[in-house]
C-alpha cells in the first residue's frame, strides 16, 4: 500500500483521528441490481429509524461533526458528506447513481454514518498525509466549482489536497477509466468499530467492482 501518515497537527487537534484505508484493483461500471437493492435497503431502514433533526447525533457523524467544528469549520453551513448523504434520503430524494466503486462508497457511509473518500491512485503522486487546512483554502470539487475546504481534515499528496470528509477534488475522482482505488474512511472516534466497517467495504469491493490485490489497513 502506498505510504500514509497523520500530520501530527491534526493528531494534536483531534487525537482520537484515524483512517481506515483500502488499496485495490477494480472494474468500474455501471451498479448492477443486487448494489442499488442493497443501498435501497439501508436507505428504508434509515427513513424507518430516523428523523432528519437525528442525523447529526449519529455516532460517527457527531465525530465529524465535532472534529471539523474544533478545527474552526462552520458545520452548519459545511455538512459532511455522511450527513448530507442522510439528509438526501430522508427527505426522499435517494442517492446520485454514478458508478459501482462510488455506490459501494456511498453504501458503506450510509450504512454507518462515517463519511468515505475513494480516488484514482493513477492521479495520486507521492506519500499521501492527512493534514489541516489554513484559511482561504479552495479546490475544485466534483460536480462544482471552487469549494471552500479551510479548516478541514485533508488528504494531500505532491500534487496538493485532494479528499476530505466533506467533498472530493476532481483530480482523483472515479472514473470509468479507473483502475486502481484508494478507499478511506474517515475516522474521529479512534479505532472504534473500524475493522469491521473495513471488512464490509472489502466485501462489497469484491461482490460489486470485483476487487483484486486488495490492501486494507487503519492509520492512526
Amino acid at each position: 500500500m502506498i505510504s500514509i501518515t497523520i500530520d501530527p497537527k491534526l493528531k494534536q487537534s483531534w487525537q482520537r483521528a484515524v483512517l481506515g484505508c483500502i488499496q485495490c484493483d477494480v472494474t468500474v461500471e455501471a451498479s448492477c441490481e443486487e448494489l442499488l437493492e442493497e443501498i435501497e435497503q439501508v436507505s428504508g431502514s434509515l427513513q424507518a429509524q430516523m428523523q432528519i433533526e437525528d442525523i447529526k447525533s449519529r455516532e460517527h457523524i457527531a465525530q465529524t461533526r465535532a472534529c471539523c467544528k474544533a478545527l474552526g469549520k462552520d458545520v452548519k453551513r459545511y455538512r459532511n458528506s455522511a450527513e448530507a448523504m442522510n439528509r438526501r434520503i430522508l427527505q426522499g430524494k435517494g442517492l446520485y447513481r454514478i458508478n459501482n466503486v462510488v455506490e459501494v462508497n456511498n453504501l458503506i457511509s450510509v450504512k454507518t454514518g462515517y463519511s468515505l473518500g475513494t480516488y484514482d491512485l493513477a492521479h495520486i503522486n507521492g506519500e499521501v498525509r492527512w493534514t489541516v487546512t489554513g484559511e482561504g483554502v479552495h479546490y475544485q470539487g466534483i460536480g462544482k466549482d471552487a469549494v471552500n475546504i479551510e479548516f478541514l481534515p485533508v488528504l494531500c499528496d505532491d500534487e496538493g489536497f485532494f479528499g476530505n470528509p466533506n467533498s472530493d477534488n476532481v483530480r482523483a475522482m472515479i472514473t470509468e477509466n479507473s483502475k486502481r482505488i484508494l478507499m478511506c474512511i474517515y475516522g474521529f472516534g479512534g479505532v472504534s468499530d473500524l475493522e469491521q466497517v473495513l471488512q464490509d467495504a472489502v466485501r462489497a469491493l469484491t461482490k460489486y467492482c470485483f476487487a483484486e490485490n486488495v490492501e486494507q489497513k487503519i492509520v492512526e
